[in-house]
């Protein structure tokens, strides 16, 4: 019996992070993909080695380590650098991933916390597609407040990333999270039990099927 493969997305300050965290407190097996992306170019991992390679030196922290705000301040501003960027990480993102995805072992719903899924064209490597939606004066709000961006700062990250219309297009499930926290929590609660039925259709659909 395979896994519900979920793939998780929301835009920038849209709260993807408070569902996440709630849907593995119900049991899911969370892969976050930029925890994943840092640990591909820790010290140590061939990916830094290669980041190094392309991008100098000047990348580094005195430690060794990746300078992450050094890098992010080369590639945001260039397109082609930060395609650059992506080809070298997002492999081995991908390959750690479904590393973390078998060690998940069969019948779990695993869910891929993924920011970037629809601006990488990811939604058909998942089952189901769950976007954190919320209006995007909201997102700009929270990032105020929670992130302390300027309102042009606001802009520019959320410019970077796909449209909210982009995001609906690939779900196979939204969260509204323009409310509160206790709302959240309530949604992500209802979210939870249709994934169960969902694994559970999936799970029967295996089991009729003749290589089942």
């Amino acid at each position: 019996m395979s896994s519900l493969r979920v793939g998780l997305t929301g835009g920038i300050g849209a709260g993807k992070s408070e569902v996440s965290r709630r849907l593995e407190s119900y049991g899911a097996v969370v892969i976050d993909a930029d925890q994943v992306a840092r640990e591909v170019v820790a010290p140590g991992n061939p990916g830094l080695a290669e980041v190094v390679a392309a991008f100098g030196e000047a990348v580094l922290t005195p430690d060794g380590g990746l300078d992450r705000e050094r890098l992010g301040e080369i590639v945001f501003a260039d397109e082609s650098l930060r395609a650059k960027l992506n080809a070298i990480v997002h492999p081995l993102v991908g390959r750690r991933m479904r590393e973390l995805e078998r060690a998940a072992g069969e019948a779990a719903i695993v869910v891929h916390d993924i920011p970037l899924l629809a601006e990488n064209h990811l939604a058909g490597n998942f089952d189901e597609v769950v976007v954190v939606d919320v209006p995007p004066r909201v997102q700009a709000e929270r990032l105020a407040r929670e992130r302390g961006l300027t309102p042009a700062q606001a802009e520019a990250r959320m410019r970077a990333q796909a449209t909210r219309k982009e995001r609906l297009a690939v779900a196979t499930i939204v969260v509204d999270n323009s409310g509160s926290l206790a709302e959240l929590d309530r949604e992500t609660g209802d979210l939870w039990a249709e994934l169960r039925r969902r694994a559970k259709r999936l799970a029967e659909r295996e089991a009729d099927s003749p290589a089942g």
